[in-house]
Formats: C-alpha cells, structure tokens, sequence
C-alpha cells in the first residue's frame, strides 16, 4: 500500500504579499505606462488605497516619475505615472565568435554607450574573455557618465551550455570550454549582480521583450517574437541554437541545454561538425561550414565579407543551404508545432533578407502540411546585436521582481 504525503501550503507573510503586489504594479507600470493611479487600479486589481500607497513609495524612491497630467472630468486633475528610465541602468554582453560586445540600457533599453573587443580565430581563452567582458563594464559605464552603483547588474549572453549555480559553469565545445566557471571569474572583478545566459536563449528574450517605449500603447518596437506563446527563436551566426518558447516560457530542459538544434543530426555521417560530431546541421548552414562547402578560407581578415558575397550572388552552395535550413525549420515545425518561427543572428538576418521565400518554401517542401500552415516564418527585428539587448533584460526582470535594493545575484 502507498504511503501518502501531506503537502502543506507555504505560509505568506505580510511582507510576502506587499512584495509580491509591489513586483505586479512595477511591471504593470513599466509595460502598460505612463498610465495614472486609476488605471493602475483597474489593470492590477489592488486596491486604490494600495496602489496609493505603493506608488507614494515609488515616487519617494525616484524608481517612478510623474509624466504630466490626464485630462479629468471637472475634478482633480490626475497624475500620469512612469517607470523612471534613469533611475538605473543594466549592462549586456554578447560573448561572440569573432568578438566580445558589451551594451549599456537604461530601463527603456535605449542603448547608452557600447564597445566591442575582437577575438581572433581560436582565440577564445576564458580568462581573456573575462577581462574584455570586466573591461567593457568599466568602459561603458564611463563612457555614458553612469556611476557603478547606478547599474543594476550584468547579463552575458555565451555559446554553449550553462549550467545553474553561482559559479555558471559553461560547456561550449567549439570554444574549448568544459565546465568554465564565469560567474567565479567575473565576480572576481566586479560586485555587480551577474546573469549568464546561453546566447540563442538571449537572442530569444530579446524578440520575446515588449517595447516599454510604446507609451501608453502606442506602436513601439516590439521584438518579432512578441505576442506568440509558442515560438522557436534561431540564432544562425558562425555557431547555431535556438531558445524554444512554449506558453510564453522558455523550455529549458533537465540540463539546460535544451535548443541545441545545431546540433542535430541531419544527414548520417556527414560533415565534420565543430562539436566533434558529423552531420551536424551547423556543419551545414553555419558560418565555416558554408565558406568550407564553398572553398572559401574561414581565418581571414575578410571572411564575412566573402561570405555576404556568395549569399548576395546564390551561388550553388547557398541554394544548397537554403535547402539544409529548410530542413532544420521543417524539423522544428513537425516536432514543436510553433505558431511562430523567427530567424535571427548575423548570417540568419543575412539569409533571410535576400532568401526568405526560398527559406520558407524549402520549409514547406519538408513540413507535414497541416503544422506548416500553423507556423509563420519571420525575420527578428533587432538586428544582430540583440543578444546583448536580450542579455540585459535578465537584470531589469530581477529589477522589475524584486526590490531593487536587494540585488541578488542569480546567474541562470
């Protein structure tokens, strides 16, 4: 006979319940703003006496502005209340192939300052990269006029597998890595709250991220992804991965490696893949496998510039990748059944700007009928640096959930 288990429900504290309803206005505000104290009432469904008295807090904080007065009927006139874009600022990091980008957002994601350090070819050791990623901080930073303790923390977007826990290790093959622990390095030269994320996951964060710019809900500019609560989003640069979102949540798996779609096999003992592997999609539609298939040197100064050559002229071997990532597409549209795909990273946008028909019909070609018909193919809408914007948006959600003062490092 089994034996049964009394599961008891956690007990909420009053402070439990006021942070959970200040966390709820807070993203109320900053996503549906500048909006005024009734209509926060009406969206959130708390109390005018609670919304009160939190907004009062927020205002005294400096973490809310007024944003100018609404219209009223012959009372009061009503004050219209805003996240206040400067009250903080997050940092992004895209750890690349071919470079380390970091990005500075205030709490609009309106870039404030940037720099890029190139990584040659092989050319990828941790400890470098740490020091470029601590570098850039300090330089953005300054760069901008924004003193340290007005940044709310770093997100770093990585190739790879990343693991949970304060250290994030990182596995990522094609990079020599084997259970590197960046969150150790990088906390060795900053205090800033730290967020290392998988690149392709960051990518996806970032077209799934409403535009708070929209104000009010007037058009904003939503990533591609925004909308849809079952999506694929592909990163297709030098490497390729993808962050699968189901009922608005990212899958991440038992590992967190679910998305390497990179590395699924699609042709049996194929091409040597950059993981070790053979058959590998990435060995196909990647960066150095297309220039391989091509004959076209991959270590040279000017190697992306060949590479947008042969895209722009459809030489045989871009047709015969189209063919391949329509067979990729295909896979993801049988075995997920997306409403929407979005095609993102350098060479993805690349394709997709001259090819996305012919991606989309080689889709089609290996798509069972009815889940294609379901599925809409799109290009992402923030460029190739949208996994450094995708990798912030891990600081101002911990910003947006908790009380900013508690910063509590949580590198996922």
């Amino acid at each position: 006979m089994g034996r049964w288990a009394i599961v008891r429900p956690e007990r909420r504290t009053v402070r439990d319940v006021r942070k959970g309803n200040r966390a709820m206005l807070l993203r109320t505000l900053y996503f549906n703003g500048p909006v005024t104290r009734n209509e926060l009432t009406r969206l959130t469904g708390l109390s005018a006496a609670t919304v009160s008295s939190m907004t009062g807090d927020l205002l005294a904080e400096n973490i809310v502005v007024e944003a100018g007065q609404a219209e009223s009927d012959g009372g009061r006139p009503r004050a219209i209340l805003r996240v206040n874009p400067v009250y903080g600022h997050v940092v992004g990091v895209d750890v690349a192939e071919t470079h380390v980008r970091v990005e500075l957002f205030d709490l609009e994601m309106n870039e404030r300052a940037r720099v890029e350090y190139a990584l040659r070819p092989g050319g990828h050791q941790i400890e470098l990269v740490a020091r470029h990623i601590l570098a850039g901080i300090e330089v953005v930073l300054d760069d901008a006029g924004v003193p340290a303790d007005q940044a709310l923390g770093v997100g770093v977007g990585v190739p790879g597998i990343v693991e949970d826990g304060p250290d994030a290790p990182i596995h990522a093959r094609t990079f020599g890595w084997d259970g590197v622990p960046m969150g150790a390095l990088l906390r060795a030269g900053t205090t800033l709250p730290l967020f290392v994320e998988n690149g392709a996951k960051a990518l996806g964060r970032a077209e799934l991220w409403p535009d708070p710019r929209r104000g009010g809900g007037a058009p904003g500019r939503d990533g591609a992804g925004r909308g849809s609560g079952d999506a694929v989003i592909v990163l297709i640069g030098s490497g390729v991965g993808a962050a699968i979102v189901s009922d608005s949540v990212t899958f991440r798996g038992v590992s967190s490696s679910a998305g390497e779609w990179g590395h699924t096999k699609i042709v049996v003992n194929g091409r040597t893949c950059r993981c070790g592997g053979r058959g590998c999609l990435e060995a196909y539609i990647g960066a150095e496998g297309i220039l391989d298939r091509a004959g076209v040197p991959t270590r040279t100064a000017d190697w992306q510039a060949e590479l947008a050559a042969l895209v722009e002229s459809r030489s045989p071997v871009i047709t015969q990748t189209v063919t391949y990532l329509g067979v990729g597409l295909s896979n993801l549209i049988n075995l997920i059944n997306p409403e929407r795909i979005v095609i993102g990273g350098w060479l993805g946008l690349l394709l997709g700007r001259h090819l996305l028909d012919d991606i989309r019909a080689a889709s089609a070609e290996s798509s069972l009928p009815r889940p294609y018909a379901a599925t809409s193919i799109v290009l992402g809408r923030l460029g190739p640096d949208a996994v450094a914007h995708g990798a912030a948006t891990l600081v101002l959600d911990e910003f947006l959930n908790a009380h900013p003062s508690a910063r509590i490092p949580a590198p996922r």
